[in-house]
């Protein structure tokens, strides 16, 4: 019941996770660091390389903007260096990132399986400390031999190959692949990149990553076509996989860990804003300069007009002065004619006549300009309150929606942790179920097993007693006819024997079952040595004392007597020992087994709820 309702609220809480992720990140955000690292992008590159040491190079180019990676926290893109390792038939394409020196983290792996002359089997699987667990990708199969693998021809303007290589993008089937072919030639060797911490190809250079909303943008442009020619899958086809790589070639670094479980990747996810300007990115860099090397990605922002108050107030001047100068210019030249006639008194009813005349228009000239300074500086001074009203509404609506796109970034922070804090829950919830569940099983086993060997013990222990007793019952019969001293220590000597045996049987049960072994054979030798040195002095005995030739050869065919009922004792308890050491093997390796296949239906189980 208790397994029940935990199962319940952990369906629920995955169910409520689900759709907080979907309302606020896309289908292609994980939480984790290979966010920064997109996998179709990968596989479509690896589609259109050539050689393994080309697709490295591509993969780490600047220009083509697939990697983002930064694993070590240093704020510089870490290399991938591509290395192929050859089973057989399978090619296992490993993916490793440098993060120090002797310091490195697998990002993904590439299998290749060539089943047959036209079919080949590829999926890229994402690290799991990287994109969580079964994070495959694979290419769509064509059915038909003449179907073309893509419907048309993908990049037009070779965005994979800096306008300097043609590509044929019309493969029938993935057989068809440049690199396939190339992997598969009979006078291929294995590619292992040189490289390694401080010691880069002189093409490289470091350079700051994006944020992840900039980052998905950019590549969001392209995920149509990604989603139409790859998709997800289950489970790995590569039966060998965590044998061969997982087992042995993969590289795991602590840092990761330690930097997922600080959250320091986290820091990516704080530029939602990004988006847009990452797909006008991805457009103005498609449609401008392919070799462009800018990781800024967002255009300069225009500047801001002028406030109203900045506006010349020179114009009043400009436009008065023209009056001013035509007045003075009449003035003069009306003196200067007076002055040729010689006549002051004409001069004077000139200037008086002049003064007359000129006062009205003057009084009118003068009104009108102060009319036309005064329009003027109320136009003025209305557009500048109308600038400052406008400037200070934009500023308002900045600032309001400045304040708006906070908090909801910061209601969408905290309904991310929220949301990580509680699928950390159930996933702790349910580990620990699972450890539980686990420990019970292996308590079970174990003390089945413990019942097991102890009641085979017992019946071994009864079985050799039973014949001890009856060989002891034996021997005191036929030493009954025999001396009555020789009885005597024919009993001791069986009963003292029979004490040590059974001693020994004891101490062996209790050691391991190696030692155990080991001391069998070692005193069995021993034994057989005492045996032969008894026999040789009895010999020695009986050719030295004639007279205690009876006795002694009596007690040599005791010793002889005993000596096989022992070896016989011996050889049944090893037998009954192996016996039940298979049986205990048997049983432990179904219990195993059994263990291994509910394990495994759980999971299956939780997979699918998921």
């Amino acid at each position: 019941m208790k397994n029940l309702v935990y199962t319940m609220i952990l369906a629920v809480l995955t169910t409520f996770v689900t759709s907080v992720r979907a309302q606020n990140y896309p289908r292609e955000y994980l939480g984790l660091p290979g966010d920064n690292l997109n996998l179709y992008a990968v596989m479509d590159l690896f589609r259109n390389s050539e050689t393994l040491e080309g697709f490295e190079k591509s993969l780490n180019s600047p220009d083509l903007r697939i990697n983002n990676l930064d694993l070590n926290g240093d704020n510089m893109v870490d290399y991938i260096t591509v290395s192929d390792f050859v089973n057989k038939k399978v090619h296992t394409i490993v993916l490793r990132a440098i993060l120090g020196p002797n310091d490195y983290q697998d990002v993904a792996v590439i299998t290749v399986q060539m089943l047959k002359k036209r079919k080949v089997l590829i999926q890229m699987i994402g690290d799991e400390a990287l994109y969580g667990p079964n994070y495959i990708i694979e290419p769509f199969l064509a059915n038909k031999p003449k179907q073309r693998f893509y419907g048309g021809e993908l990049y037009a303007d070779n965005y994979y190959t800096n306008n300097t290589i043609e590509i044929n993008n019309y493969y029938t089937a993935v057989y068809e692949w440049p690199l396939i072919v190339f992997i598969y030639d009979p006078h291929y060797m294995e590619w292992h990149s040189p490289w390694f911490w401080g010691y880069y190809p002189d093409w490289w250079f470091h350079w700051s990553p994006w944020y992840w909303h900039f980052y998905h943008g950019y590549h969001s442009c392209r995920s149509n076509h990604y989603y139409a020619h790859y998709h997800h899958w289950d489970y790995v086809r590569y039966s060998d996989y965590h044998d061969f790589y997982y087992n042995g070639i993969r590289r795991y670094s602590p840092q990761v860990n330690n930097n997922i479980e600080e959250g320091l990747y986290k820091t990516t996810y704080s530029k939602p804003e990004l988006r847009r300007d990452g797909a006008n990115y991805f457009t103005n860099t498609r449609l401008t300069n392919p070799n462009e090397r800018s990781r800024d990605g967002v255009a300069p922002s225009s500047r801001r007009v002028a406030p109203g108050a900045a506006v010349n107030t020179g114009e009043v001047g400009r436009r008065t002065a023209p009056a001013r100068e035509s007045v003075r210019s009449a003035t003069v030249t009306t003196t200067r004619r007076v002055s040729e006639s010689g006549s002051e008194e004409l001069r004077e009813s000139q200037r008086r006549e002049t003064e007359t005349r000129e006062a009205p228009r003057r009084a009118t000239e003068v009104r009108e300009a102060q009319r036309r300074e005064i329009e003027s500086r109320e136009v003025e001074a209305r557009e500048a309150q109308r600038r400052e009203a406008e400037s200070r509404e934009a500023e308002a609506r900045e600032a309001q929606r400045r304040d708006m796109e906070r908090r909801e970034a910061e209601a969408r922070e905290a309904q991310r942790r929220e949301m990580e804090s509680r699928a950390a829950e159930a996933r702790e919830t349910q580990k620990r179920d699972m450890e539980r569940r686990e420990a019970e099983a292996r308590e079970a086993q174990r003390r089945e097993a413990e019942n097991r060997a102890a009641e085979a013990r017992e019946a071994q222990r009864r079985e050799i007693e039973s014949r001890a007793a009856e060989a002891r019952e034996a021997q005191r019969r036929e030493a009954e006819n025999r001396a009555a001293e020789a009885r005597e220590a024919q009993r001791r000597e069986a009963e003292s024997r029979a004490a040590e045996a059974r001693e020994a049987q004891r101490r062996e049960a209790e050691s391991r079952e190696a030692e155990a072994r080991e001391a069998q054979r070692r005193e069995a030798e021993s034994r057989e040595a005492e045996a032969r040195e008894a026999q040789r002095r009895e010999a020695e005995s009986r050719e030295a004392e004639a007279r205690e030739a009876q006795r002694r050869e009596l007690e040599s065919r005791a010793a002889e007597a005993r000596e096989a009922q022992r070896r016989e004792a011996e050889n049944r308890a090893a037998e009954a020992r192996e016996a039940q050491r298979r049986e205990a093997e048997n049983r432990a390796a179904e219990a195993r087994e059994a263990q291994r296949r509910e394990i495994e239906s759980r999971a299956a189980e939780a997979r699918r709820r998921e």
